[in-house]
Order: C-alpha cells, then structure tokens, then sequence
C-alpha cells in the first residue's frame, strides 16, 4: 500500500509549482520601478540599523571607545614623557560641546568599521538578484575578501601609527608647545586607518580588472616596477616616520599581496588561453593571419529576373 505524502511534503510541492510558474511568467527576474525603491529602502534600513547599533554599543563603553582611539598618541614619546599623564601630552577639546560629539564622532567611525561586513552584504544582496550565477559567485568572493583586506591593512595601521606621531609631534621647535586638539587627531587617526585599509584593497582590485578582461599579464608586467614604486611611495606618504621599518612593513606587506594576485592574473590568462585559443596566436606583427577570404556575393537585383 502507497504512502501518502505527508501536509509539509504536499505544501513543498505546491511551492515548487509556484515558483515554477512564476519563473515561467517572468524568466528575466525583472521587478517593477516600486519594488526595487522597496528593496532598497529596506537593504537602507537594515544597514542603518546595524551602524545604529553599533555605535549604540560603542557609546555603552565610551570610556573604552576612546582610550582605544588614544592609545597611538599616548605611547608617542613626546618631550620625554608617554602615557597622557601630563600637561602638554594630551589632547585637548576647545568648545563646551566638543566631548559630547567627539564621542558621537568616535562611535560612529568604530560602527562604520565594525558592522562592514553588514553593510557590505546589504549592498551585495541588492545587486545580486540582477546577476548570473557567476557573477554572483564574484561578487560574493569580492565581499568577502575585500573586508579582511580592508581591517588587516587598518589593524596593521593601528600597530605601527606611534611611531609617525612621535616624528611629526618632534617637529615642534624648542620653546613652542603641541596642543593637538582631538579632532585634529582623529582626522589623522582616520586617515591611517583609511590609507593602510585602501592600499591592502589593491591586490583585490587587479584580480577584478583581470576577471572583468581589462587587465591582463602582459599589460601588468609592463607596469609591475611602477606599482611597486607606487606602493612604497604610498607608503612613506600614509607614514611619515623617517623610520625605514615602518615604510618597509607596510611596503613589504602590500607588495607580497600584489604578487600573490599577479601569480592569479597569470594563471587566470593561462586557462582563459587554454580554453579560448586566439586566432593569432604565435604570429608576428607582420604576420598576416590564415583567414580565409569570404566567397563573394552577388549583388542585389543581379542575375534573371521573372518576367
């Protein structure tokens, strides 16, 4: 004797169905002007509501929050002295309202980077139902490789960011007294952590140019002494230590980040070669291709006609 489906199995089938059908009445996927504001009105509202409680968290531990941000500038040796322990080696507020949004300025900058992946997988999520199944798989590879580039290289920022304070607040000369104002500093705070986050997101960018047909070997090589060049200048400009390790590390690092993604673009050129051989390869540039000319036509209103 057969056994009947059960309610969940039959309801299943009746989604199927559905979707089948649905599929069928609208094979492109495509949604009207008003459900795409929809979508992205709440992929907007999801992703303000993560930063939202972000920085609703950050402001819970405030004290923390800032002593995080601070603690570059503190460990700066500055007139003999480190740890903002005493007049003229701490940052300074100017206003009455100053500490209260510099609090808001902190919470919101450490939401931004700590609900990344949030925020990124709202945008990602928008965009993919207009893609292909490959694209798809890129786009997600490209999400979720460009957030631990971005926090390695704003990590790595973190580390090594005393070491330029402690040069440029030694460029003050004798007799004149560094009063940075916190505002001032989270500018450079940001900034660093901007740079070293921007440069480490460069190996993920020849991979994607490469993917998308726009940058090949060939063309990189020709390039490679300039970008690493461009490296090390972008990272003596982001630092400005006169400390070699400093320039060197982040160097160092990017650079082994871009050799590992020009091994991608070169392996990538290979199996694109391999399944999609060009007609002329292994020709010369004077070389003219075996094309075999097309057979002529005749031209319209020749040969007998009907009377």
């Amino acid at each position: 004797m057969a056994k009947k489906p059960s309610a969940l199995a039959g309801a299943r089938i009746v989604g199927e169905r559905y979707m089948r059908s649905k599929r069928r009445q609208n094979p492109d996927g495509r949604m009207p002007l008003m459900d795409h504001l929809r979508e992205l009105r709440n992929r907007l509202l999801k992703a303000i509501g993560a930063i939202i409680a972000g920085m609703i968290i950050a402001l819970i531990f405030s004290n923390q929050t800032i002593h995080f941000v601070q603690r570059p500038f503190c460990e700066a040796v500055i007139n003999g002295h480190s740890g903002c322990h005493s007049y003229g080696d701490q940052l300074v507020v100017n206003g009455v309202f100053d500490p209260f949004f510099l609090r808001i300025k902190v919470a919101f900058f450490l939401a931004l980077i700590g609900t990344c992946p949030v925020w990124l997988y709202q945008l990602w999520a928008f965009i993919a139902p207009g893609l292909y199944s490959r694209e798809k798989k890129w786009a997600y590879l490209f999400t979720t490789t460009a957030v631990p580039l971005f926090v390695g290289g704003a990590v790595l920022a973190y580390v090594v960011m005393d070491r330029g304070l402690h040069y440029l607040l030694g460029l003050a000369p004798a007799g004149v007294a560094v009063l940075p104002s916190f505002d001032t500093y989270l500018s450079y705070f940001t900034g660093m952590l901007l740079g070293f986050g921007i440069v480490f997101e460069l190996p993920l960018v020849i991979v994607m140019l490469n993917m998308a047909g726009i940058l090949t070997h060939e063309r990189f090589k020709k390039w490679r002494r300039v970008l690493i060049f461009g490296i090390f200048l972008v990272s003596g400009i982001v630092n400005p230590s006169p400390d070699p390790w400093t320039m060197l590390i982040l160097g160092g690092v990017a650079v082994v980040l871009v050799e590992i993604a020009e091994v991608f673009v070169y392996l990538n050129d290979k199996r694109r070669a391999r399944l999609h051989p060009s007609p002329y390869e292994g020709l010369s540039d004077d070389e003219l291709s075996s094309i075999d000319d097309p057979e002529p036509t005749e031209p319209a209103g020749s040969g007998n006609s009907p009377d």
